[in-house]
Protein backbone atom coordinates (compact mmCIF):
# COMPACT_ATOMS: atom_id res chain seq x y z
CA UNK A 1 0.00 0.00 0.00
CA UNK A 2 1.19 3.38 -0.62
CA UNK A 3 -0.26 5.13 2.31
CA UNK A 4 1.10 8.38 2.91
CA UNK A 5 4.12 8.22 0.24
CA UNK A 6 3.14 11.37 -1.81
CA UNK A 7 6.78 12.18 -3.01
CA UNK A 8 7.50 11.03 -6.67
CA UNK A 9 10.64 8.39 -7.15
CA UNK A 10 11.64 10.61 -10.33
CA UNK A 11 13.86 7.06 -11.19
CA UNK A 12 16.10 8.01 -8.30
CA UNK A 13 17.30 6.49 -5.03
CA UNK A 14 16.63 8.38 -1.76
CA UNK A 15 20.08 10.15 -2.17
CA UNK A 16 19.70 10.41 -5.60
CA UNK A 17 16.18 12.44 -5.09
CA UNK A 18 17.61 14.30 -2.38
CA UNK A 19 21.01 15.53 -4.48
CA UNK A 20 18.53 16.46 -7.58
CA UNK A 21 16.09 18.64 -5.02
CA UNK A 22 19.27 20.87 -3.59
CA UNK A 23 20.43 20.60 -6.89
CA UNK A 24 17.54 22.51 -8.47
CA UNK A 25 16.80 24.37 -5.44
CA UNK A 26 20.44 25.97 -5.62
CA UNK A 27 19.87 26.56 -9.49
CA UNK A 28 16.51 28.09 -8.71
CA UNK A 29 17.44 30.76 -5.66
CA UNK A 30 20.76 31.30 -7.98
CA UNK A 31 19.06 32.46 -11.33
CA UNK A 32 15.18 32.85 -10.18
CA UNK A 33 14.05 30.84 -13.36
CA UNK A 34 15.14 27.24 -14.66
CA UNK A 35 13.47 24.99 -17.24
CA UNK A 36 13.17 21.19 -15.74
CA UNK A 37 10.77 18.75 -16.01
CA UNK A 38 6.98 19.20 -14.81
CA UNK A 39 7.44 16.33 -12.38
CA UNK A 40 10.63 17.74 -10.83
CA UNK A 41 8.85 21.10 -10.93
CA UNK A 42 6.53 19.64 -8.78
CA UNK A 43 8.45 18.18 -6.48
CA UNK A 44 10.59 21.17 -5.76
CA UNK A 45 8.23 23.73 -5.81
CA UNK A 46 7.36 22.23 -1.82
CA UNK A 47 11.28 21.94 -0.93
CA UNK A 48 11.66 25.31 -2.08
CA UNK A 49 8.78 27.56 -0.38
CA UNK A 50 9.80 25.78 2.97
CA UNK A 51 13.46 27.15 2.65
CA UNK A 52 12.10 30.53 1.70
CA UNK A 53 9.44 30.59 4.93
CA UNK A 54 12.51 29.58 7.17
CA UNK A 55 14.76 32.33 5.43
CA UNK A 56 11.95 34.99 6.69
CA UNK A 57 13.07 34.56 10.23
CA UNK A 58 16.61 35.68 9.30
CA UNK A 59 18.12 33.84 12.65
CA UNK A 60 21.33 32.30 12.40
CA UNK A 61 19.51 29.03 13.10
CA UNK A 62 17.20 29.79 9.81
CA UNK A 63 20.43 30.11 7.95
CA UNK A 64 21.84 26.93 9.58
CA UNK A 65 18.54 24.82 8.42
CA UNK A 66 18.45 26.63 4.81
CA UNK A 67 22.54 25.49 4.89
CA UNK A 68 21.78 22.14 5.88
CA UNK A 69 18.36 21.61 3.33
CA UNK A 70 20.55 22.58 0.45
CA UNK A 71 23.50 20.48 2.04
CA UNK A 72 26.14 23.38 2.50
CA UNK A 73 26.01 24.97 -0.77
CA UNK A 74 28.53 28.29 -0.77
CA UNK A 75 27.61 30.83 1.57
CA UNK A 76 26.13 33.54 -0.34
CA UNK A 77 23.31 31.76 -1.60
CA UNK A 78 22.25 31.13 1.66
CA UNK A 79 22.95 35.23 1.95
CA UNK A 80 21.21 35.55 -0.99
CA UNK A 81 18.01 33.56 0.04
CA UNK A 82 17.93 34.94 3.83
CA UNK A 83 18.79 38.36 2.49
CA UNK A 84 16.74 39.17 -0.73
CA UNK A 85 14.36 36.39 -1.75
CA UNK A 86 12.98 36.08 1.89
CA UNK A 87 12.65 39.83 2.32
CA UNK A 88 11.37 40.69 -1.25
CA UNK A 89 8.27 38.05 0.00
CA UNK A 90 8.10 39.47 3.60
CA UNK A 91 4.10 40.22 3.42
CA UNK A 92 3.73 37.30 0.99
CA UNK A 93 2.20 34.22 3.17
CA UNK A 94 2.84 31.87 0.50
CA UNK A 95 3.14 30.89 -2.93
CA UNK A 96 6.38 31.69 -3.53
CA UNK A 97 7.00 30.24 -7.05
CA UNK A 98 4.99 29.70 -10.19
CA UNK A 99 4.97 26.44 -12.53
CA UNK A 100 4.52 27.81 -16.15
CA UNK A 101 4.26 24.71 -18.10
CA UNK A 102 5.91 24.36 -21.91
CA UNK A 103 4.15 21.51 -23.61
CA UNK A 104 6.16 18.32 -25.01
CA UNK A 105 10.20 19.10 -25.81
CA UNK A 106 11.77 16.85 -28.87
CA UNK A 107 12.81 14.29 -26.36
CA UNK A 108 9.34 13.44 -25.56
CA UNK A 109 9.33 14.99 -21.95
CA UNK A 110 6.42 17.09 -20.40
CA UNK A 111 8.63 20.72 -19.76
CA UNK A 112 7.95 23.48 -17.46
CA UNK A 113 9.21 26.82 -16.45
CA UNK A 114 9.84 26.91 -12.25
CA UNK A 115 10.15 30.83 -11.40
CA UNK A 116 10.12 32.79 -8.10
CA UNK A 117 7.58 35.14 -8.05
Amino acid sequence: MRHHSNMRKLSRTRRGRTALLRGLAVALFTHGKIVTTEAKARELRPFAEKLITAGKAGTVAARRLIASALGEPKPEIVQKLVDEISVAHKDRPGGYTRIIKMGRSQAGRDEAVIELV
